[in-house]
């Protein structure tokens, strides 16, 4: 069936360009990560000059990296399919667990995803306790200067951590924020290691939090869940103790969420 049976309107023309773009991204995938130009034009079909136009406006808008031969995808493409989730039902069940996470530990609970140089938080559930960092869902924070940021860009592969900390200043939201490009290189070998990650008042004097990844079918981290507090409610000792293993726990709960609905096809 072609776009124009599918789409019901007699006379309708896709948009071409569009439609090989959407082509082209999908060209990648695990059988694929890593593609050329001339792989792109053998797989989609497309003669190489667009496959090439496309792809270096990909990567114009971040959505494909590339060492100047070969492509791949960026975490970036997660921001065109976080609706999609919602859409299977994602949303609902991540909120009645973060809810649970909030009751267990009596802290506040974020979800957020990756947007270079940035976090953007796609859910929150607050405790009764006054937290004075600012942001509901949509808002975005520094990606170096959060937990959440960290878990992400420990799950980056080499080259994109290498570019990110590369092309993107590491300003400091307080006396204690790690902008030492090799330092938080240091920090996220760390997180990788631990599979969590740790920021004490990092973002804003007063709060820490610890984050954990979530991960789809393949492994693969496409957002973060954090817990909040403000320093001088909770420990440095009492997070990583009381707070971690239900962090853990739920961020699992999550990630068994996502890679079902990842399997999961729409109805026609």
């Amino acid at each position: 069936m072609t776009v124009q049976e599918q789409s019901g309107e007699a006379g309708f023309e896709p948009l071409q360009q569009l439609e090989r773009g959407l082509a082209v991204l999908q060209a990648f995938s695990r059988e694929h990560p890593v593609l050329t130009v001339s792989d792109v034009a053998r797989l989609t079909g497309i003669n190489r000059a667009t496959a090439r136009r496309i792809l270096l406006t990909l990567q114009e808008f971040r959505f494909l990296r590339s060492d100047g031969r070969q492509f791949s995808l960026t975490p970036r493409v997660l921001n065109l399919g976080w609706g999609y989730l919602s859409s299977l039902g994602l949303d609902e069940i991540a909120r009645p667990l973060m809810q649970d996470l909030v009751d267990a530990v009596d802290e506040s609970v974020s979800l957020g995803t990756l947007d270079l140089p940035d976090i953007v938080y796609v859910a929150r559930v607050h405790t009764r306790h006054i937290m004075t960092v600012a942001g509901g869902v949509g808002s975005r924070l520094p990606a170096h200067a959060t937990g959440i940021g960290r878990v992400l860009l420990a799950g980056l592969p080499d080259d994109e951590l290498d570019r990110y900390l590369a092309d993107h200043a590491l300003n400091a939201c307080t006396s204690r924020t790690v902008i030492e490009p090799e330092r938080l290189r240091e920090e996220i070998a760390g997180v990788r290691a631990a599979g969590w990650a740790l920021v004490d008042q990092e973002l804003e004097l007063g709060l820490r939090a610890v984050a954990a990844p979530i991960v789809d079918a393949a492994g693969r981290p496409v957002a973060g869940l954090s817990i909040s507090s403000a320093s001088g409610r909770i420990s440095v000792q009492d997070l990583t103790t009381r707070c971690l293993p239900q962090l853990l726990e739920t961020a699992g709960e999550i990630s068994l969420a996502v890679a079902r609905g990842v399997g999961r096809m729409p109805s026609a």
